[in-house]
């Protein structure tokens, strides 16, 4: 039996996101974005406005979760496929992380990637940090 593991990121192209990003992300972004900080001021609505700030990507670029997918072949030539989310670090890592430095780290990254994305030159590396805008929020792999 052999195994092999991979990361697949099924969604639109390189040109709908960027396009999707121009004219839809970036100022329905900012309002996620805002309204996940106000959420995050509160205790109650701490949980969700993490959840928010972790979809990021996918409000902005259209870019799809990550899935693990794992590849079982048989002995007999059977092909078995599995799909999970991909391992996390634990969660009171991720929970200490945010306290101490995910809330306000993630609100200079994203503030320091619309600036970039103001740019023709550095829209690339804004687009960019906002796509890993999750692991600097609360150290979750997308």
């Amino acid at each position: 039996m052999r195994v092999e593991e991979r990361v697949t990121r099924p969604g639109p192209g390189c040109l709908i996101q960027l396009l999707w990003f121009l004219f839809v992300g970036s100022w329905l972004g900012q309002l996620w974005l805002l309204f996940a900080w106000m959420l995050n001021v509160t205790i109650i609505g701490l949980p969700f406005g993490v959840w928010m700030l972790n979809r990021i990507p996918q409000v902005l670029l259209l870019r799809p979760e990550a899935h693990l997918t794992t590849v079982v072949r048989t002995p007999d030539g059977r092909i078995i496929l599995r799909e999970s989310e991909l391992p996390q670090p634990p969660w009171i890592l991720r929970a200490i992380w945010f306290v101490l430095i995910g809330w306000w780290a993630s609100l200079i990254w994203l503030e320091l990637a619309w600036l970039f994305c103001a740019t023709v030159i550095l829209l690339p590396m804004g687009l960019a940090m906002f796509a890993s805008t999750p692991m600097v929020v609360s150290l979750r792999r997308s």
